[in-house]
């Protein structure tokens, strides 16, 4: 595995890890309050990077600058939607969250170009 696929695996693992990390804190401290953000970190993070990281080790030829675009959106979604599901969930505003939202459906919606501009070459 290398390029846009190991890139993906990394951040994907790198997320279960924070993760995991994150769930071990919650359950130590007994405070849940931010379990919502924690699942969108596993969700997003770990199932989607490695669904993302196993597509594009499988269709080799989607592996273009668009999966670069997407790779680039798709992180910049994560890392901006959980601080802002947290700034949310404390009430320091829902402005980052929103923000996060966005740039994840984007990186989705550019995910779903990839697969359609790929569909007869694999």
């Amino acid at each position: 595995m290398r390029g846009i696929s190991l890139a993906f695996m990394l951040l994907a693992v790198v997320s279960a890890l924070l993760g995991m990390g994150w769930g071990i804190q919650m359950s130590a401290t007994d405070d849940h309050s931010l379990s919502i953000a924690h699942a969108h970190l596993n969700l997003l993070g770990w199932v989607g990077f490695a669904i993302f990281a196993g597509f594009y080790q499988v269709v080799p030829l989607a592996r273009g600058k668009l999966a670069w675009v997407h790779f680039a959106i798709a992180l910049a979604g994560v890392v901006v939607i959980i601080p802002g599901i947290v700034m949310a969930l404390t009430d320091n505003g829902t402005a980052v969250a929103k923000i996060g939202s966005v740039l994840t459906f984007l990186s989705m919606a550019v995910f779903l170009l990839v697969v359609i501009r790929s569909r007869n070459t694999a």
